[in-house]
């Protein structure tokens, strides 16, 4: 199962609209087999190591630096279907 972890500033709003989108690219490209959960950057500091992939916006994706064996995406924008796709579309080939 691929693990991957949608992270935002605060945690509210902006990481569970990137949960769903994450969600919906990976169906796309065709992973059956996924988990996606989200929370704020400072919780993810801690929770990151459990993930396969954490997605955070790009300015504060540096803050996971380290704290994960999995992948860092960086977003420049959060809301930009097309830039989540191709994104994890070439790391899930590599994490499947």
């Amino acid at each position: 199962m691929l693990k991957v972890l949608a992270a935002c500033g605060n945690g509210m709003g902006s990481s569970m609209v990137i949960k769903m989108k994450i969600e919906k690219a990976l169906r796309e490209i065709g992973v059956a087999d996924f988990k996606v959960d989200y929370c704020s950057v400072g919780e993810a500091k801690s929770q990151a190591g459990g993930y396969d992939i954490v997605v955070a916006s790009k300015h504060l994706i540096h803050e996971l630096d380290g704290r994960t064996q999995g992948s860092l995406v960086g977003l420049d924008n959060l809301m930009d279907d097309t830039e989540i796709k191709e994104k994890l579309s070439g790391l899930v080939s590599e994490e499947v």
